[in-house]
């Protein structure tokens, strides 16, 4: 994926969880079923399957060293940069660079005199750092919501029940497969789609079904229906555009509790895909590849292209096969039938990091429907300006994952430098909580109120590590938004869960 990010959390997370894992693999096993260590870097594979994670981490190694070479260069020299130049020109700098940096990177000071080492991003795709040779998609059943390992610690090893297809992200024959969930093919094509051999070919029957998909057209009713897909993925839709936000969007498994909207719920064109910022849950690769062919224009917030945590959503977005994507900055708008797309600031939820993040009012028919999701109301003045521009706000949607992660949990890793615990502790990726939140209802004078990305959904676990309970501090902190809205401002406000269906 993007090459500073990926080498750096190759090295600094991945490479070490498996180190850790081969020293003490019943300690990883074991650890691994325990819910209150759900999230921690511990490896989700039997103990008997040792011998396989120690061929995992060999290959690595191997294939990743110029990766690892590059990730301990740039964190070396950022830190010694840091210690000795002052304020003196960097120009010298240059010639001190290590050879895996150089022609990489520029050298910079921000207004205290504090140099940067600033990666040349769009460089960096076309380097040897770049591996896109490695990128694979598995097809596999899936019996349930739980069903998954928690994706940032646990490899996908070879699995009798599973077909891994080596292939690039940008490689067209990826639409050509995620067709089948709207027009069907004979098996000898899939099959000759894939590259399979027959034995491959008898495990594909287990991934398909003899049938023709219903055909879902446009929804034709009249005004707005917006439809919730669960965590933060939600569907705007009137008779002349579809707008689908923070694509994030269940199968159903063979066994599941929980009803939802699934692909065969989504229009065969979306106009617009809203992606508010490339956090995992948000920014869904395997989801917006599955949907890529069905998507005209993705459109993603500005980084500040300044510091290697803070990726270009742009850059990447094309690298995985997107041809038309929209790089937005602070109240830019585009125009849309009967309507526009505005992007809003959006404070918070980073952990103080500078990163590429956008909300974004969506006016259709003369409403105005905010998606702001895991903003942090940290200034309600703010909002109060925005809506001086835009006008109030109808419908809010507001994210309400009021204890977030800490900061050393996703960005250690990327960092130069170890995070003071106390530091980490501090500084976590908090959205509102229930003053803050309501601060932002207020701020935007809305009428209708929906809490969603909160993670409650158990398909969204495997990403996010949470095992949500009905008194948890998101619950009472979200029950207390709900009573304030009500009783002090006449706001009809309410959680959403599972699937939901609005009309404007």
């Amino acid at each position: 994926m993007a090459p500073v990010p990926f080498s750096l959390h190759a090295m600094n997370y991945q490479l070490r969880t498996l180190q850790s894992y081969l020293k003490n693999p019943p300690l990883h096993e074991q650890s691994s079923r325990d819910p209150r260590l759900l999230g921690g870097a511990f490896v989700d594979a039997a103990v008997e399957r040792a011998p396989e994670i120690a061929a995992l981490l060999q290959g690595m190694e191997e294939i990743l060293k110029d990766n690892f070479d590059f990730a301990t260069a740039l964190t070396e020299f950022h830190n010694e940069i840091v210690k000795e130049a002052k304020g003196e020109s960097l120009e010298r700098r240059y010639a001190r660079l290590p050879p895996a940096l150089r022609g990489y990177v520029e050298l910079v000071y921000d207004y205290y005199n504090r140099p940067i080492v600033r990666c040349l991003e769009g460089m960096l795709y076309e380097s040897p750092y770049y591996k896109k040779r490695l990128q694979s998609l598995r097809l596999f059943r899936q019996e349930h919501d739980l069903s998954r390992p928690y994706y940032m610690s646990t490899p996908r090893l070879a699995d009798e029940e599973a077909l891994e297809w080596s292939v690039c992200f940008d490689d067209p024959r990826i639409d050509q497969l995620f067709e089948l969930d709207r027009r069907p093919k004979s098996l000898a094509e899939i099959g000759e789609l894939l590259g399979l051999s027959f034995d491959d070919e008898s495990r594909l029957m287990n991934f398909l079904q003899e049938a023709r998909p219903a055909r879902r057209d446009r929804w034709s009713g009249t005004g707005v229906r917006i439809r919730y897909f669960g965590h933060a993925c939600v569907l705007v839709e009137t008779a002349e555009v579809s707008i689908l936000i923070d694509p994030l969007v269940s199968v159903r498994p063979e066994s599941h509790e929980i009803e939802r909207f699934s692909y065969d719920d989504l229009p065969d064109q979306i106009d617009y895909a809203l992606i508010t910022h490339g956090h995992h849950d948000h920014f869904v690769i395997e989801t917006l590849l599955r949907l890529r062919h069905r998507i005209e224009t993705l459109v993603v917030p500005k980084n500040c292209d300044l510091f290697f945590g803070d990726m270009s959503l742009r850059l990447l977005a094309k690298r995985i096969g997107f041809d038309d994507v929209r790089e937005v900055e602070c109240l830019e708008e585009i125009q849309i039938s009967n309507g526009k797309i505005v992007a809003v600031p959006f404070l918070g939820e980073h952990n103080d990091l500078p990163s590429a993040k956008s909300a974004y009012l969506v006016r259709l028919d003369g409403k105005n429907v905010l998606f702001a999701a895991d903003s942090n109301c940290l200034d309600s003045l703010m909002y109060e300006h925005v809506c001086r521009t835009i006008g109030p706000v109808d419908t809010l949607f507001v994210g309400m994952e009021c204890v977030g992660a800490p900061l050393a949990w996703v960005y250690g890793p990327i960092l130069p430098i170890k995070p003071d615990p106390r530091h980490t502790k501090d500084r976590r990726s908090n959205g509102c909580n229930s003053t803050r939140a309501f601060e932002l209802a207020r701020a935007v004078d809305c009428r209708r109120a929906f809490v969603y990305a909160v993670g409650r959904e158990p398909w969204v676990r495997y990403l996010l590590a949470l095992t949500p309970s009905d008194d948890d501090i998101y619950m009472t902190e979200i029950g207390s938004l709900i009573r304030r809205l009500a009783e002090e401002a006449a706001v009809q406000a309410e959680r959403l869960f599972g699937k939901a269906e609005i009309y404007l």
